[in-house]
């Protein structure tokens, strides 16, 4: 070996272990500084709200709850760090018991779910769930038909991901759909449960049951919907694939875009970690994905990052519409804050990470009915949802999987920057499924 090479190696070896010694070092002080707010936010919502509504998960009061529901992901509680393990936090808890003695009697828990929090934003549409009378139903933008009857037409249900809404569907790939397509199929692009116009109660844990019957609450039973094509984008493929799993009979058609998928492990609790390291694993580069680690590894960092920017999102929008001279804003800008805390943080481990682990028994549904197909879209430049997640349902599923893979395409470009195509190939699946020749 030249000495040119060597010294290549050994500087590449150099630069490894500065960045992983750098890394540990930053999620370390991470964890300090997470525990640290554990102790600020606990006895601030005291103050405010004069009995914790809904415990955090460092300590005992998070394990109580998720053992009382099995529907809850393991990873909620499984992702320790070293300070809560060394009991940072106890005396914390022990002055949280001598306030419950104190106001005990001043209301209840319970009815205080039903109210905004104060760390969240108070504007008309954030605060709607919480007044009385509402109907707690999803905001769905449905495509009404012009020239054909409702009976006759062909239903499509639209998801999108995490920290997204309708208008992922309704600026891009609906307005991009044919004529014949638009008339003739009746289309509903759903915001879902804790994110954009849809609800974001205190009270809800978002699990896959609460998506799912979210859904059949707004759309399918309204509507009266027979039969249905499914589109679905990263997260909401996890939605999807259950929610086809509760009615397989009725789906004709499952596009998925970009699936999280892990092939569960005996330990239900090994697939939601998996999860979770794969999607959100501690890094420092690049910088989104250090962000996207530290909103899903630290409930408290998390939490003060939603109380500036989300509690304020109004404030955010108006300031970026000054600096880019721009009356309107891109939905994508002003969907990122278009949540609560509580909500982003249990969709990302309950609905992501805890999905993870029935994903493969709704498949197996899937696979028994022999009507359905399902066939994914992706990315192979996708850094948010790596590639071999859909390779890994393909090659476990392989009759019931039909599998594109779209070049020098991400996680979001693979819809974005080819719209028109994407809407052809949505055509050719759903004319597929009534004639499967085609």
């Amino acid at each position: 070996m030249s000495a040119e090479n060597l010294a290549g190696k050994w500087t590449r070896k150099c630069g490894r272990t500065l960045l992983h010694s750098l890394t540990c070092l930053v999620f370390l002080f991470l964890d300090f500084l997470d525990a640290l707010l554990c102790v600020v936010f606990k006895l601030v919502d005291e103050f405010f709200e004069g009995e914790a509504r809904t415990p955090c998960y460092c300590g005992n009061d998070g394990e109580n709850k998720q053992m009382e529901s099995e529907t809850l992901s393991d990873s909620l509680c499984m992702r320790r760090n070293v300070l809560r393990k060394m009991g940072f936090l106890g005396f914390a808890r022990k002055w949280k018991i001598c306030r419950k003695k104190k106001d005990d009697g001043d209301g209840g828990v319970n009815g205080s779910l039903m109210m905004n929090r104060w760390s969240d934003c108070g504007c008309n549409s954030c605060v709607s769930w919480t007044k009385k009378g509402h109907a707690h139903k999803l905001h769905v933008v449905v495509t009404h038909l012009p020239l054909v009857r409702t009976e006759a037409a062909e239903n499509v249900i639209f998801l999108h991901g995490f920290l997204s809404s309708s208008s992922f569907w309704t600026e891009t790939v609906i307005s991009d759909l044919s004529e014949f397509c638009k008339g003739h199929y009746r289309l509903f692009a759903v915001d879902l449960l804790g994110f954009g116009r849809s609800p974001k109660p205190n009270d809800s844990m978002y699990t896959l049951l609460d998506h799912v019957e979210m859904i059949n609450k707004s759309v399918v039973s309204p509507f009266q919907l027979n039969s249905f094509h499914l589109v679905a984008h990263s997260m909401g493929c996890i939605i999807a694939l259950a929610l086809a799993a509760k009615y397989p009979n009725l789906v004709k058609s499952v596009t998925l875009v970009a699936p999280p998928y892990f092939p569960s492990a005996k330990d239900g609790a090994r697939t939601s970690l998996m999860a979770l390291n794969k999607l959100a694993g501690k890094t420092l580069w690049p910088p989104l994905a250090f962000g996207k680690s530290v909103m899903s590894w630290y409930e408290h960092v998390g939490r003060c990052f939603c109380f500036l920017f989300c509690r304020n999102h109004r404030t955010w929008e108006m300031i970026l519409k000054l600096f880019t001279l721009r009356r309107e804003l891109r939905f994508t800008e002003v969907d990122l804050t278009r949540h609560t805390h509580h909500s982003a943080w249990h969709n990302m481990h309950n609905t992501i990470c805890g999905g993870a682990t029935m994903t493969d028994e709704h498949l197996e549904t899937l696979s028994k009915s022999r009507s359905v197909k399902v066939s994914i879209i992706h990315g192979d430049q996708d850094m948010e949802v790596p590639l071999e997640c859909s390779n890994n349902m393909k090659m476990k599923f392989p009759e019931l999987v039909q599998l594109n893979i779209v070049p020098n395409a991400d996680h979001i470009s693979v819809i974005f920057h080819r719209a028109r195509d994407f809407a052809k190939n949505l055509e050719h699946i759903w004319a597929s499924s009534q004639n499967p020749s085609i």
